[in-house]
């Protein structure tokens, strides 16, 4: 399948400047055209106080609730929540979960997580409850052997992310999601990092909650929360006494940002343009019909093009003698890796190789990425941390080999130098 990087890049204005490449999407990703016009149109920003103008943010609302049901192929659309942003929710409900739990009860997070997904679970032990870690292996993957042998008949959740911010690896759910139900748990995913690479199913993962930033799926800076519906009314509500004991307004104690709430419907409007455009991709029978089949279509066709932008990532980098690759970079990249890329050059601290790809017009992040746990099983400095960049599906492979060209001349100013 042709992949339609015209129609992709022309969504995107903040493209347009042929100097200019963007590889720090992990921290946010670039808007479309739709996204933007969304937010500002009439229905996000008329006063809610005015004659008729109540009705239309609700069905505003209901709407974009509808197309974030489709795009996590959740059960209702009722199970979606809107809020500030992930981590927000990933505190409400680790604090909404733990009233739930007694005294020597456990809780299983991952050294692969970002401190979202892990500090607030953390703090549950001031109640007595017992948080123990699923520790990495040396290329950043999850064993799910060493779950086994973590997992006890008082654990009742495993918070753990479906893709890591930092290096990329993904998290194949399903064995996880099997043994912690077998055991009358809970599974918890953060799918902030991999919902912009591949399709999102909670019921294909097994998940209870799952929770995502809009900023990071090319919409706007706001979060939502996935959770079965049984699970959300059986959580204490963090709520005002004067909203509904029921999911969803048992999680909502604010006004929403409507124009937000619209930039999210209009972001999945462009995967599904973006799927419609990628009929020719063969789906199962269950997942090919309706807009449930245009957005997976639209996140297949990221996934398939991404793929190859990734070897292509990896490939040149592995021609640079000085360059050393944290995380997966084997022949088996393709199924457990996003094009993330983590990586530090020899003789160079990581700040001083994003100012100089700064500099070329090359845009990456360096530091821990709020990952300091995982810094630190990969023997980087917690505090220094390692230099990532983040590609998404308006990325190029020509940009993949001006990205490798700067490195490879960073490369050979160091060992000139020395």
């Amino acid at each position: 399948m042709e992949f339609p990087l015209d129609f992709v890049r022309g969504n995107f204005p903040s493209l347009a400047d042929p100097e200019r490449v963007f590889f720090d999407n992990a921290a946010g990703s670039q808007v479309p055209r739709s996204v933007a016009d969304a937010m500002s149109g009439r229905p996000a920003t008329h006063a809610a106080v005015q004659k008729g103008s109540w009705e239309e943010l609700g069905q505003t609302i209901q709407r974009a609730r509808e197309s974030v049901a489709v795009f996590l192929n959740a059960y209702q659309p009722e199970e979606i929540l809107f809020g500030v942003n992930a981590t927000g929710f990933i505190r409400l409900v680790s604090t909404a979960f733990g009233e739930l739990l007694k005294a020597g009860e456990e809780i299983v997070v991952t050294e692969l997580d970002h401190q979202a997904n892990i500090t607030p679970w953390l703090d549950l032990k001031s109640r007595g409850i017992e948080v123990k870690i699923w520790p990495v292996e040396a290329d950043a993957r999850l064993d799910i052997a060493r779950l086994d042998t973590i997992l006890s008949d008082r654990t009742r959740l495993v918070a753990v992310t479906k893709a890591s911010n930092a290096v990329g690896t993904i998290v194949d759910l399903i064995p996880v999601a099997e043994r912690i139900h077998a055991r009358g748990g809970h599974l918890f995913v953060d799918a902030v990092h991999f919902a912009s690479h591949g399709p999102l199913d909670v019921r294909f993962f097994g998940c209870d909650f799952l929770v995502c930033s809009g900023y990071k799926i090319f919409g706007p800076r706001m979060g939502f929360l996935w959770a079965k519906r049984e699970a959300l009314d059986a959580l204490p509500g963090l709520r005002q006494h004067f909203v509904a004991d029921q999911a969803p307004d048992n999680s909502r104690a604010r006004t929403y940002g409507y124009q937000d709430v619209a930039g999210m419907d209009a972001a999945i409007g462009y995967i599904e343009e973006l799927g419609r455009r990628s009929r020719e991709l063969p789906l199962a029978p269950a997942d090919a019909i309706g807009r449930r089949g245009d957005v997976r279509r639209g996140m297949q066709a990221i996934r398939h093009y991404e793929r190859d932008m990734t070897g292509h990532l990896l490939r040149r980098a592995g021609e640079i003698p000085a360059l050393k690759i944290h995380g997966i970079d084997g022949p088996d990249y393709d199924a457990y890796r996003t094009p993330t890329l983590c990586f530090s050059l020899n003789g160079m601290a990581a700040a001083e190789v994003s100012r100089q790809l700064a500099q070329q017009g090359i845009a990456v992040r360096d530091g821990h990425q709020h990952c300091p746990r995982l810094m630190r099983a990969l023997g980087l400095s917690e505090s220094e941390g390692g230099v990532r960049a983040s590609l998404v599906h308006y990325n190029t492979f020509e940009e993949v080999d001006l990205f490798a060209e700067a490195l490879a001349r960073m490369s050979a100013s160091v060992r000139v130098s020395k």
